[in-house]
């Protein structure tokens, strides 16, 4: 019978608008991009301190994005810790539908320009969101100079807003559940409720409680988030129907790897959203992140860590921490732990294992250097954006140089005992085709994966379209599965077509210790393979 081999002549297939991205838009990293804001009123910063003291109203104006101009925009200042009354760069947050409902730039109404607090290097936000990115849904980032009535304002980060444009885009639907999980730290929860939970998921009985640590940005929402607060709080199977466990994961292993503690895993348990599928789970998506790489140090666990702490920072932080329930209740799970510990390493190897790192770092300065040589407003000095990656800025708040941390800390990770363990490689995926000269047509996927590293289990996970949810199957090394000889590392199994022409899939291996994948960024890039192929 006649195989065919994908391994290493897949075609890759990205899934469809939903992840992709376009070749040329505001948040491409080709260029700094140029956006100039038009305000009647000089005295514009005063008007807008107000507006960002006493309520969400917005300042009317105008704008010109990369010369693209539209008029009857709303801007307001943006940020909790950020903003500062009287600040010469406090961030911004540009509605473009403020008037006009259908006013857009490349189909974006919002736009959110952080001004880079605590981030002498210009580079944690576009850098971290790069590699968030490859594994799970994260928003994209670029840079911008922002003038303001024909002044230079400085240089700023521009973050893809998580909105109704963003969430059509990954999920196919902006109808359902959005939560923001950041706390007004200003804010006491009310008499009666647990104080100083923030957004860590831990379960009330109040539902009233849940309202001063989250804000939810849907109509509705309240309830299902309780739901899932219950589900972590009894953690007794069902959890995964409420929650995206995958995503989960990676969210946290990403959060450890590059020291963001801005995050769920820090003091906050801060900085990410929460929005409901189309399957009735809940995604997490990482947000903020420029204090990622050791720039916020505190743990919720004692004082701040120092420079060698944050090198060492613990793979299995807050497993045994009741506290925070998404990390310590997941990892009571023997599988999800393993899982965890395997998108660490991926995460590791993936990006922080050789000089692409520093490469990246480096070229993304290059880009902004003139930029912000010439921002009136900058925080730091030239010499501090300079020496930003290899030496730690300020004697009070110890910025770490990202690349010295992280070289560091992937040293320390690489030997850790709990990232020792090696997953099981998958080095060939066959399917078997039609019998050359044959009449008889392949009418199911059967399906071949050769493995290393002694894997114990196979798993394929499949779907026939793109908007439906996956399915398993399990292979098998038994001799009478498609996988030719009783344990020999070759697994086989079927997936009965149903009368559908083509699969979309991705392999999963593992052994007792660790977890590996097929592609390594499976919730992004699939493969492919159809019936007319396999008949050929």
């Amino acid at each position: 019978m006649k195989k065919i081999t994908y391994l290493f002549f897949f075609l890759f297939f990205t899934l469809p608008n939903s992840y992709g991205q376009d070749n040329e838009d505001l948040y491409n990293l080709d260029q700094v991009h140029e956006i100039r804001l038009e305000f009647d009123r000089d005295n514009w910063s005063g008007v807008m301190d107000s507006l960002r003291l006493y309520g969400d109203d917005l300042l009317n104006g105008g704008v010109k994005i990369d010369g693209k101009k539209y008029t009857d925009i709303g801007v307001r200042y943006r940020g909790s810790r950020s903003f500062r009354i009287g600040n010469k760069r406090n961030a911004l947050h540009i509605k473009l539908n403020h008037i006009n409902a259908e006013q857009n730039h490349q189909g974006y109404q919002t736009l959110k320009l952080s001004n880079a607090l605590r981030d002498p290097s210009m580079v944690r936000e576009v850098l971290g969101y790069e590699i968030a990115g490859k594994y799970m849904i994260a928003p994209r980032a670029s840079y911008a100079k922002i003038y303001i009535n024909n002044k230079y304002y400085g240089l700023f980060v521009n973050v893809e807003a998580i909105d109704d444009v963003f969430l059509s885009k990954k999920f196919q639907t902006n109808k359902n559940t959005l939560i923001k999980c950041t706390p007004d730290l200003n804010k006491k929860s009310p008499s009666g409720c647990k104080q100083n939970i923030f957004s860590s998921l831990e379960y009330e009985d109040n539902m009233e409680c849940y309202k001063s640590n989250y804000e939810l940005k849907s109509v509705e929402g309240w309830n299902e988030m309780a739901l899932l607060a219950n589900a972590l709080y009894k953690n007794n199977g069902g959890l995964g129907n409420l929650l995206d466990v995958d995503a989960t994961l990676w969210m946290l292993a990403f959060n450890n790897v590059l020291v963001n503690l801005s995050s769920y895993s820090g003091q906050n348990s801060q900085n990410y959203y929460l929005y409901k599928n189309n399957y009735g789970r809940f995604v997490p998506m990482v947000w903020d992140l420029n204090l990622a790489f050791g720039s916020f140090k505190n743990t919720g666990k004692g004082s701040d860590l120092s420079y060698k702490e944050l090198i060492k920072l613990d793979p299995l932080l807050h497993v045994d921490n009741p506290y925070k329930p998404l990390i310590s209740q997941l990892m009571k799970n023997p599988n999800y732990k393993k899982t965890y510990l395997s998108h660490m390493r991926t995460i590791l190897f993936d990006n922080f294992m050789d000089n692409g790192f520093e490469e990246r770092a480096k070229d993304l300065q290059e880009l902004v250097q003139q930029a912000f040589f010439n921002d009136p407003n900058k925080t730091y000095t030239l010499e501090d954006f300079e020496r930003s990656l290899y030496s730690t800025i300020g004697r009070r708040s110890k910025i770490p140089g990202i690349y010295s941390l992280m070289s560091k800390r992937a040293k320390f990770l690489k030997k850790h005992e709990s990232l020792g363990a090696i997953p099981p490689s998958i080095t060939e995926v066959n399917f078997v085709g039609r019998e050359k000269y044959s009449n008889e047509r392949v009418k199911d996927f059967n399906i071949q994966v050769k493995t290393g590293n002694q894997a114990k289990q196979v798993k394929v996970y499949f779907r026939f379209h793109s908007l439906e949810d996956f399915k398993m199957v399990y292979l098998k090394d038994d001799g009478n599965s498609n996988d030719e000889t009783k344990a020999d590392n070759i697994f086989g199994g079927m997936i009965a077509s149903n009368g559908n022409e083509t699969i979309e899939y991705y392999v999963l291996a593992e052994n007792p210790r660790s977890v590996g994948y097929e592609p390594t960024n499976y919730m992004f890039e699939l493969r492919k393979v159809s019936l007319r192929e396999l008949n050929n």
